[in-house]
């Protein structure tokens, strides 16, 4: 078997869904498990729509939820020449459930919130691409996520239970051994009660991971815009170079840093089991991409450059002025858990501690509300963190020119420089 993952991009529009399908179709004769996310820009939009619910503004919310539902509806006239279809009732059926939350009673745990009704863009975006790869094969399966992905209760990043998910993946390919394909979501699971998890944010390369690990699959491919793995995002560099291999040491060393073509948990389960990872483009497939495998070589020490944005700078100090010992970095620690935010840089000198973070508004206020008590806090936001992996003094400045380095830390191979506009 086989493990494929589109992304937003790859299923944009109704021609995207189509090259997807063409693309699957060239793999006739292998079995596949394929993992899709939303269309286009819709989970951008379904977190939109978690916020307006929350925020009571229902105006807002019935608004966002039309918008959704036409630009899927416009994505389905395009594919589909009969309106009478029932993929028609399924979709709007799905959006109307939607709507009738603005009845429900929230829950106090906005994460939870969040997850039962992101979630809605994978299962309706995979919704609409197996109805179509049903007219014109058999051998395509529907796969909800939500019964054979088995994780625990931390939503919006949800942990794993991987004996439990491998016996449910066996069970449901078990029932569908005629099928060649089956299409199924990235990014979202369940608990043991049925409620729905996710993974955490760009999750569904993690989704091909997991079920490469629990089905002992031949290879993982990852579809990108993108010719490879590049050794830098070609929306901030020129002169790209594509990375023809690489090992998953390199490889999870880049993501963990940030590098968007793959999500940090990915390489994990594939170097447990030794499961090559490609990365290729869903533009020209026919072209090489991207291996990255075990390897006893050296890699290429191309300078690479990872990118962040909006990243929160925050500075803690005690307010006795006390040293910042292991006692005052365990209390910060544990409220940077309770606070949901995810820490890039860290480092602290005798009477503070600085940290860099991706942290959103709602979790960031309720940060500073916890440290508050027994911390001054200073924070900064709309800052830009890069790294650069094999770096040197030219591509160091070749990225700080006009900038305002606010923290800079160097390793043997590694520069990471938290800076902003001057």
């Amino acid at each position: 078997m086989k493990v494929f993952k589109f992304g937003g991009a790859s299923v944009k529009d109704a021609e995207a869904v189509k090259n997807v399908a063409g693309i699957l179709d060239q793999f006739k004769e292998e079995d596949l498990f394929v993992v899709v996310s939303a269309m286009g820009k819709t989970t951008n939009a379904m977190e939109s729509i978690v916020s307006a619910l929350y925020d009571k503004n229902i105006d807002t919310f019935r608004e966002l939820v039309e918008e959704r539902r036409a630009f899927h509806l416009e994505i389905m006239n395009d594919l589909f020449e009969d309106s009478n279809l029932p993929i028609y009732a399924e979709i709007n059926g799905l959006f109307d459930e939607l709507l009738e939350k603005e009845n429900a009673q929230m829950a106090p745990n906005y994460d939870f919130q969040y997850d039962q009704i992101v979630s809605f863009g994978e299962v309706i975006s995979t919704k609409i691409i197996v109805a179509f790869l049903q007219l014109k094969r058999s051998d395509v399966v529907w796969g909800d996520a939500r019964t054979f992905i088995r994780t625990n209760h931390t939503y919006r990043a949800a942990e794993v239970d991987w004996d439990l998910t491998t016996e449910l993946i066996d069970n449901f390919l078990a029932d569908h051994q005629s099928k060649k394909v089956c299409i199924t979501q990235g990014f979202i699971g369940h608990t043991e009660e049925n409620f729905t998890t996710t993974l955490g944010r760009e999750g569904s390369d993690f989704t091909a991971g997991i079920i490469a690990y629990c089905t002992n699959a031949e290879s993982v491919t990852i579809w990108k815009d993108v010719p490879g793995m590049l050794n830098a995002d070609p929306k901030w560099f020129d002169n790209t170079v594509k990375l023809d291999r690489i090992s998953f040491k390199e490889a999870i060393e880049l993501a963990y840093y940030g590098a968007s073509v793959i999500h940090p948990k990915t390489i994990k389960p594939l170097q447990n089991k030794n499961i090559p990872l490609f990365v290729k483009s869903f533009v020209d497939p026919s072209a090489e991409g991207t291996v990255i495998q075990e390897s006893t070589e050296n890699d290429h020490l191309i300078p690479s450059f990872i990118f962040k944005i909006n990243q929160v700078l925050l500075s803690i100090t005690p307010k006795d002025f006390s040293f910042i010992v292991e006692e005052n970095l365990s209390d910060i620690f544990g409220k940077l858990a309770i606070s949901g935010g995810h820490i890039n840089i860290m480092q602290n000198s005798a009477v503070s501690f600085t940290v860099c973070l991706d942290i959103d508004d709602f979790r960031l206020n309720k940060l500073v509300d916890l440290l508050s008590k027994d911390y001054v806090v200073r924070y900064n936001r709309g800052l830009e963190l890069v790294t650069i992996r094999h770096f040197d003094q030219a591509t160091i400045d070749r990225v700080t020119t006009h900038k305002e380095i606010l923290m800079e830390q160097k390793t043997r191979h590694t520069a990471r420089i938290v800076m902003k506009n001057v």
